[in-house]
């Protein structure tokens, strides 16, 4: 299972990424793992799956606790028995994929798009709270 790691400093940098993030748990459901791009960005983290040739309501995306589940469940379905393949070279396979997401990322804002056959998933960083300085006077 991946999580997004913060090295000693609290810093998340981008060989913390992704050394771990590529480390994920992968559903026996299947063995086609799509390829990912992950990106930090100042404020947010993205993710891109390349899996072209599907449809955006096939992809399903959820969040429980801190386990993010990026899966796509499509059978294929050939009704047509006048058809022979000679042959076949590709096939739209199902896969899952679950990552552990830090508590440092605000899941209540997290955006999925499909476009061009690239799943981008824009992960957003919390605010951080900022303590303000001050003294305090001995009485």
């Amino acid at each position: 299972m991946n999580r997004f790691p913060f090295n000693d400093s609290g810093i998340l940098t981008f060989g913390d990424i992704f050394n771990n993030l590529l480390e994920d748990t992968t559903s026996a459901k299947s063995t086609f793992y799509p390829r990912t791009n992950i990106s930090e960005l100042n404020d947010r983290f993205e993710v891109e799956m390349l899996v072209p040739g599907r449809q955006k309501e096939d992809f399903k995306i959820s969040l429980d606790k801190n386990l993010l589940t990026i899966s796509y469940d499509k059978k294929e379905v050939s009704n047509d028995d006048s058809k022979k393949v000679l042959k076949k070279e590709f096939a739209l396979h199902s896969f899952e994929r679950t990552f552990t997401i830090d508590e440092k990322i605000n899941t209540e804002d997290i955006l999925a798009k499909y476009e061009n056959g690239i799943l981008t998933l824009l992960l957003p960083r919390k605010e951080e709270v900022k303590i303000t300085p001050k003294e305090i006077a001995v009485k």
